[in-house]
């Protein structure tokens, strides 16, 4: 069991499924969690390292993008073991008409990226009432 969460938790080098990225260096895909309530959805992606002025949302079409910079720091040696790399973060998530565009919200904190996605009125549950006679 602990094998497999230590698996899932590995970040991934992006690897482009069509074209290329046009950005330079090395990009991860961040681990991602979603859940929703009767509202809203809400995004939260780990991005450690990433300052919040670092990150970039864009909605263009039914396409949502983040993307998450890494400062590069100063070389402190010669490297000898490298357990852990450093990138870049970026990924992608389609978008239905479900979601509020204009109620899109994000905050950052201790490098995991919120986002809220509130959902549109008309998806919302609602209670018809029942008149009497």
């Amino acid at each position: 069991m602990a094998d497999q969460e230590l698996e899932i938790s590995q970040k991934q080098e992006l690897k482009p499924e069509r074209g290329e990225l046009t950005y330079e260096g090395v990009y991860f895909s961040p681990a991602v969690d979603i859940y929703g309530t009767e509202t809203e959805l809400v995004l939260l992606a780990d991005m450690p390292g990433v300052a919040s002025d670092q990150v970039e949302i864009d909605l263009k079409e039914d396409v949502l993008s983040i993307l998450g910079r890494v400062p590069e720091g100063p070389a402190v040696g010669q490297e000898l073991l490298a357990e852990y790399r450093t990138g870049n973060y970026f990924r992608t998530f389609r978008i239905t008409d479900d979601v509020d565009r204009g109620k899109i919200a994000a905050s950052m904190s201790d490098g995991v990226l919120k986002v809220t996605l509130p959902k549109s009125p008309k998806v919302l549950p609602r209670k018809i009432p029942i008149a009497t006679e």
